[in-house]
């Protein structure tokens, strides 16, 4: 069964193993996520369950937003995720899910978004290497030459050129949980993943799991 938190990520540290190895660790405050809708392919056309995530005062929500959670009998929420399932969920509205779900030694997939880096040359977007900086060069960290002038006569489409870089939506799978604090929500998650610390992540099962 596929099943996922919606969290935040706190930052990286590091703990020991059974061996005394030191293991780099990210940790993650995971749920509680009350569920606030359940969806099945009679009334929605797909098995699936909304969830919700961190709490927030009543009047930063808009009314709709109100309205659909008051309906669940669920406290205001800012963010809303959906879990989709094959068959008909076991879940009904007004349970939590919790960092319960997952186990030690699980292996999870991690779903970020990467550090917003703005207008980037492609020197630092690619790696590129640049042009010379002596022997008279004038342009050091420009991309050069970016087509022909006879064939194809164009710049030919996904050519690497300077833009907006970072900011997008990444996974990262199979990763390890190395350790799972239940009192205060936290998932210890082996090795790192896209974000900035606090920025919103979803915890998954692994969907490659080796």
């Amino acid at each position: 069964m596929s099943l996922q938190l919606i969290g935040k990520k706190i930052g990286m540290t590091q703990i020991y193993d059974a061996n005394n190895n030191i293991v780099p660790v990210t940790v993650v405050q995971a749920g509680p996520c009350p569920v606030t809708q359940v969806k099945t392919v009679e009334s929605d056309g797909y098995n699936a369950v909304q969830i919700a995530y961190g709490p927030q005062k009543e009047q930063r929500l808009s009314k709709p937003e109100l309205g659909h959670l008051k309906k669940a009998g669920v406290a205001p929420h800012t963010h809303l995720g959906e879990i989709r399932f094959v068959d008909a969920p076991e879940f009904k509205i007004g349970d939590t899910l919790t960092v319960k779900l997952f186990k030690n030694g699980q292996t999870v997939d991690v779903i970020g978004t990467t550090k917003g880096r703005g207008f980037q040359g492609v020197v630092k977007r690619y790696n590129m290497d640049g042009q010379p900086d002596s022997h008279g060069h004038m342009t050091h960290r420009r991309i050069g030459s970016i087509g022909m002038r006879q064939t194809p006569g164009h710049v030919v489409k996904g050519k690497k050129m300077p833009g907006h870089m970072g900011q997008a939506r990444r996974t990262v799978q199979n990763l390890t949980i190395v350790g799972i604090d239940e009192e205060q929500n936290l998932l210890l998650i082996k090795g790192s993943f896209p974000g900035a610390n606090g920025d919103l992540v979803v915890v998954r099962n692994a969907k490659k799991a080796k």
